[in-house]
């Protein structure tokens, strides 16, 4: 958006087709100031970009209703609950004229169908249909009638039309029979076709609407997350209950068990799990304990919770994620560029069309050209349904995006979700995107003869030992404080993570000196020690131990860092330190893969960083080096070679390739710059919700076809029956009862459709229908996981099936207790597990047989109270 617009959205009023869409957005796009505006029939919204130098939104309102609509501005400040009331209380209008219609036109049925003879029966169905066309069809005439005076048309006018030409030609039958009966034409009364297509039309548009309130449900279930009261921590300590609109920025908010985050901040005090499932569709709840982040709309469990407010109101993160989801359903899909043409004068057309069957008709039929004439021209006239057109698109986009957003992926605009099912080429940033973003230890290696009292964590693969050194060995016990003392006084990332890494006190560290590039050394009672590279220790006179220095090769390999802890004479240890590779990122790949999508690395990390990412990951293609110009370059040249490429990214680095790429996909723990140019946002940061949102845009795709398939056949087949094309072959002309059934039926069969994308599986396990990209079986992929329940191994080309299951634990409440899980559960032979904290969950490979449960609680048992259950 340019600097100094604005966009807002603006209820739309008295829209009831495409053809009044198409008339408001065509209104809105002439106005002074107005950049871009998009008017949305299924949300009756229409969003509007502006500069405030020409234009203001009582200008809008005005040119709205010149053109026969009205626009509701100054609404932020009603709320949503108001727009929610003001539904419910349409709906109840709607359903007491739909009940009135209904109890009015079927006496006027049964006396036309099955009593025509019988007395005062004609006078009895005039007064019953002039009760319908005065007070429920009311608001159709005058929705017509008002649009006749800006010279304009819509589905009002094709409904009052034809009712009201079949009432007042009924009237005239009914009191001036002979008219006909002198030339020898049989009077007809239509009383009960007028009635019946109006109580049709109010069926269906209750329904349509009913449907369409069901459409965005996912506003407002998000809406619904915002509690209207918060427990905020006063200057005498006491906590108060005040209205969220008190709440500002820096107050300390309380949350007890069991209750709705309001604002996002930083928790200071408490420890609890969060449910953060309706933010970013993760099913297992968030750890949140003292500098851990907490987000409105999420679900506090059994702890209690002290953060302080750092966002409130609208910079929330759900009120972020609200207006993301707003923006997207109400804008509009490449494809709905020709709808509009075609509803913008598909009423004059119909119209036409009506007057010429009437016509032709009265020329081909000379004795009862009369009737059928006046039969073609209503049936003409109420079978058209430009709703069905409009409806299409947008209700498929609303669905499809409050799809995504249940799902933890928001979607910018309606666009995104039709390129996304085209993607053929994904781009992936390597550190933050595929990796965690951040140091932390992964290996420890200790000396021969050395113990490792107050480490929280497991010892690498092929460890170098630890030794048999007894508890009384002060001397090794409190090898470890050092190390964490010695990096508690570093300034570097990494000196951070193998502080935070190791659960013991520190000890007092004198003469501290930090090397830039090397290392740091200190003084601890009378020996020195150091921390840092190869080479720093060895300047220093260190002798460096075979294994420790096998150890280190070990780690080059594996591209990770190598850091050495020694005293004076000779090495202690060697850490591996290295910004690890997500457990969910080898099984995302994967899935891309196996939906025939190619995959890139595109860092500007080191080579044998990138190449070791992309061994494991099972990514043949591979960039490293790559500074911020060379990385949209090279979309630019995948663009150019006919791909069409999607790039995934979190860093403020990433920006102008997301800019570039086909589709940009942000991740959500990434910067506000990646976000804001990112046609997509995957809220929890996971890469398995890409083909997950691959498969909701195929999955709204497709809808969208279908939906347009059937609304244009409708029209092109019905339209031409109404008109008496079958009279000819057998005799066959169209009721304008069942005319007006079948129009009620279009517009809502197009709803209840897209409505059906809400409720299907994403990955129903069988093969999917035409279109929707499917993970194939027969693709061969390096060792990466498949599914939940194995992994492919194509080592020597060829497929090997491993198990491969995900488990529950409890009993978890911090990094050590994660890291005791793990290292019991990988002490069990032919077990390869990978435990989280947060969600907490063992994701356990087994070599052949499956270890039963019960095995791996009984060794988690000996460990503590640990408890383990399959998901």
């Amino acid at each position: 958006m340019e600097k100094g617009l604005i966009k807002e959205n603006f209820p739309v009023l008295d829209m009831t087709c495409a053809a009044c869409a198409a008339r408001v957005d065509k209104a809105l796009n002439k106005s002074k100031g107005v950049r871009c505006a998009s008017v949305n029939l299924a949300s009756n919204m229409a969003t509007v970009e502006y500069d405030p130098a020409e234009c203001s939104p009582e200008a809008l309102k005005k040119a709205v209703v010149d053109a026969g609509y009205d626009l509701v501005i100054g609404r932020q400040e009603r709320g949503e609950d108001e727009l929610e009331k003001e539904h419910v209380r349409k709906m109840k209008a709607m359903k007491r004229k739909l009940v009135f219609s209904i109890v009015f036109s079927i006496p006027v049925f049964v006396i036309s169908m099955f009593f025509p003879d019988m007395p005062y029966g004609g006078y009895v169905m005039l007064v019953l249909s002039g009760a319908v066309l005065v007070w429920p069809a009311g608001g159709i005439f005058a929705g017509a009638f008002r649009l006749l005076k800006h010279f304009s048309s819509n589905m009002d006018t094709l409904v009052a039309t034809s009712t009201g030409v079949a009432y007042v030609f009924s009237t005239f039958n009914l009191f001036f029979p002979d008219f006909w009966l002198s030339k020898g034409v049989e009077p007809h009364l239509y009383f009960d076709a007028s009635s019946m297509v109006v109580t049709f039309i109010l069926l269906g548009r209750w329904l349509e609407e009913r449907a369409k309130g069901k459409a965005s449900s996912a506003i407002r279930e998000l809406m619904g997350l915002r509690p209207d009261t918060v427990g905020v921590l006063g200057e005498d300590s006491e906590i108060r209950v005040v209205p969220i609109g008190y709440v500002k920025a820096g107050d300390i908010v309380v949350v007890r068990p069991g209750e709705r985050i309001a604002v996002d901040g930083s928790v200071i005090k408490g420890d609890s799990y969060v449910d953060e499932s309706m933010l970013n569709g993760e099913p297992l709840p968030s750890h949140k304990y003292a500098g851990e982040k907490v987000f409105a709309g999420s679900v506090n469990g059994r702890g209690s919770l002290y953060f302080k407010a750092e966002k409130v109101g609208e910079g929330t993160l759900l009120s972020r994620i609200i207006s993301l989801v707003r923006d997207a359903q109400g804008s509009k899909a490449p494809v709905q560029r020709l709808v509009d043409k075609i509803a913008s004068v598909f009423v004059p057309v119909i119209i036409g069309i009506a007057f010429l069957s009437a016509v032709v008709w009265l020329i081909a039929d000379p004795s009862e050209g009369m009737t059928h004439a006046l039969l073609a021209f209503v049936t003409v006239l109420v079978i058209a349904c430009p709703c069905a057109l409009g409806l299409a698109t947008p209700t498929a986009i609303m669905v499809g995006v409050g799809k995504a957003a249940r799902n933890g992926i928001l979607v910018k605009d309606a666009q995104s979700i039709e390129i996304a099912k085209k993607t053929d080429v994904i781009v992936l940033d390597k550190t933050g995107t595929i990796t965690e973003g951040r140091p932390a230890v992964t290996d420890v290696f200790w000396a021969e003869g050395e113990n490792m009292p107050g480490e929280a964590g497991h010892r690498g693969t092929g460890d170098a030992g630890h030794g048999n050194a007894g508890p009384g060995d002060s001397r090794t016990d409190v090898r470890p404080a050092i190390l964490k003392s010695l990096e508690l006084l570093s300034e570097h990332p990494i000196g951070e993570a193998i502080a935070s890494y190791f659960d013991c006190r520190p000890v007092d560290v004198t003469g501290f000196a930090a090397m830039p590039g090397k290392g740091v050394r200190g003084t601890v009672g009378e020996e020195t020690y150091f921390v840092g590279n190869e080479t720093f220790l060895k300047e220093n006179g260190v002798l460096l131990p075979d294994s420790l220095s096998s150890a280190a090769a070990g780690l080059a390999s594996q591209a990770k860092t190598a850091i050495w802890f020694s005293d004076s004479k000779e090495a202690i240890a060697v850490l591996g330190v290295a910004d690890r590779i997500k457990p969910t990122s080898v099984e995302a790949v994967s899935k891309l893969r196996k939906m025939g999508i190619e995959v890139h690395i595109l860092t500007g990390d080191s080579k044998e960083s990138a190449e070791y990412v992309a061994r494991v990951c099972g990514i043949e293609n591979c960039r490293y080096g790559v500074l911020p110009d060379e990385k949209s370059s090279y979309i630019r040249s995948l663009k150019a070679s006919g791909k069409t490429v999607a790039m995934v990214g979190d860093g403020i680095n990433d920006s102008a390739a997301l800019a570039e790429a086909d589709l940009s996909i942000a991740m959500g723990n990434g910067s506000d710059i990646a976000m804001d140019v990112a046609g997509m946002t995957i809220v929890s940061s996971d890469l398995r919700k890409i083909p997950d949102a691959i498969r909701i845009s195929a999955m709204t795709v497709q809808t969208i076809r279908e939906n347009l398939f059937w609304a244009f056949i409708y029209n092109l087949i019905g339209v031409p029956i109404a008109a008496g094309a079958l009279y000819p072959i057998n005799g066959f002309l169209l009721n304008p009862m069942i005319a007006g059934a079948a129009m009620a039926f279009s517009s809502v069969s197009v709803v209840t459709n897209s409505l059906r994308l809400g409720v299907r599986k994403l990955w129903p396990g069988k093969k999917a229908a035409a279109g929707i990209p499917e993970v194939s079986d027969k693709t061969n992929v390096p060792e990466t996981i498949v599914n939940n329940n194995e992994i492919v191994d194509n080592k020597n080309n060829k497929v090997v099936t491993k198990m491969k299951k995900e488990y529950e634990i409890s009993g978890m409440m911090c990094m050590n207790c994660r890291k005791h899980v793990e290292n019991a559960l990988n002490s069990i032979e032919g077990v390869h597990a990978t435990v989280t904290l947060d969600p907490p969950v063992a994701v356990v490979e087994f070599d052949s047989a499956e270890v039963p449960v019960e095995e791996l609680q009984k060794r988690l048992a000996e460990e503590g109270d640990y408890r383990i259950k399959a998901r």
